[in-house]
């Protein structure tokens, strides 16, 4: 069995550092199997793992605990936010699904996608964020989103999700999502998600949608590959 460094960020932190998902990623760790990447990921049991295949191209796999991702939002945001602290002015990652522009701006780490690429989510839109407090989980077999108002006006927006057919019982801060519902009300937009994650929303050019948030480094470590 060969060891490899794993990293450990949390994206997508609140105001007053809050919530956050958290993100395996492995860096030195290239040319692994899809089923090893997807053991790795399972036995980690992060939302996601990201594994670089090639660090000078940002290319990569997003992997949750049951299936692998064209995109995803907070790997991505969470990867580039990691580069960038080890030293990597990084301008674009490359998921399967292709291309990702990725920038800094305003403390926070950004990305721009086509939410037609991100993962389909159950939609539903409740009527007060009580509502949305209020669940106690999700729908087997099914990747649900619920949202409601905080205050339309300000663009404010809660949150949850429940990608069960991701094996992932609740997220704590979900980029796919959020890039959907961003295509879904087309106007900036401040996401609280989870138990106190922020996600900024704002459209971008050509239909795409623009995703930002801070991250922060929770733990580096030794990983041995199975």
């Amino acid at each position: 069995m060969d060891t490899t460094t794993l990293h450990v960020v949390t994206v997508f932190l609140g105001d007053g550092d809050t919530g956050g998902n958290h993100l395996g990623v492995l860096l030195d760790a290239p040319g692994l199997p899809a089923a090893t990447r997807q053991a790795v990921a399972a036995d980690l049991g992060f939302a996601e793992t990201v594994f670089v295949e090639d660090a000078a191209t940002g290319r990569l796999h997003i992997h949750t605990p049951a299936v692998e991702l064209p995109l995803a939002g907070h790997p991505l945001v969470g990867t580039a936010w990691l580069l960038r602290q080890r030293g990597d002015a990084r301008t674009e990652l490359n998921p399967p699904a292709g291309p990702i522009p990725t920038w800094s701006e305003g403390g926070a780490d950004w990305i721009r996608a086509d939410p037609g690429l991100a993962p389909r989510f159950d939609t539903r839109r409740y009527a007060t964020p009580a509502e949305v407090d209020a669940r106690t989980g999700g729908e087997p077999g099914t990747n649900l989103h619920v949202w409601a108002w905080e205050d339309e006006a300000a663009g404010r927006v809660r949150v949850r999700v429940f990608p069960d057919a991701m094996g992932i019982a609740e997220d704590e801060a979900t980029g796919a999502a959020a890039l959907r519902l961003g295509d879904l009300l087309r106007r900036p937009l401040t996401i609280r998600q989870g138990v106190g994650s922020r996600i900024d929303v704002r459209p971008g050019p050509d239909g795409t949608v623009e995703i930002g948030g801070r991250s922060a480094l929770v733990a580096t470590r030794p990983y041995r590959l199975p």
